[in-house]
């Protein structure tokens, strides 16, 4: 099985992301991740996909999703086409015990500290997802009280938008 990520440009209308996302549940595609926003203009959002499934289902899921009316544009991303990141927030025990080999790793890889309390601390860390997914994984050697994690957003490397290939 393949992991896909895809920007699926569509008109800002009510319902369009429940429509959008009805298109993945009918074909039994599983989203991992799941990303959405106005884009330049407040006339369209974007809806960023990451997902897993098989080259033929995938193209087929594309086919079906041009077909849904407020749907302008869609765009597949790979590592090499894209710049793809996502964001992290990471609250942490504060306990003076392990406080200086946490603030070591978050420094290390390049988080920020976002709020400090006698209690917790919270990181934001801004990655790629294997680099955010390591850097979980490290923290579990402490006491995690909660995360929230975004979904993938990506842009196309270079000069081309997803704009410039509407589907009207």
């Amino acid at each position: 099985m393949n992991k896909y990520t895809i920007a699926v440009l569509v008109r800002n209308q009510f319902g369009v992301l429940n429509r959008v996302t009805s298109m993945f549940r009918r074909r039994q595609f599983n989203i991992s991740a799941l990303s959405v926003s106005e884009t330049e203009s407040n006339e369209f959002s974007r809806i960023t996909v990451t997902f897993d499934g098989e080259d033929t289902a995938k193209q087929q899921l594309v086919n079906q999703l041009y077909k849904l009316p407020d749907v302008c544009s869609i765009k597949e991303f790979t590592a090499e086409s894209s710049v793809s990141c996502e964001l992290l927030l990471i609250k942490m025990k504060n306990e003076p015990s392990t406080r200086e080999e946490i603030l070591a790793a978050v420094s290390g890889f390049g988080a920020e500290t976002v709020d400090y309390s006698k209690d917790s601390i919270v990181f934001r860390l801004t990655a790629d997802s294997r680099r955010i997914d390591d850097f979980i994984n490290l923290m579990r050697d402490y006491t995690i009280l909660e995360i929230c994690r975004t979904g993938r957003v990506s842009l196309e490397r270079g000069g081309t938008t997803i704009r410039q290939t509407i589907n009207l």
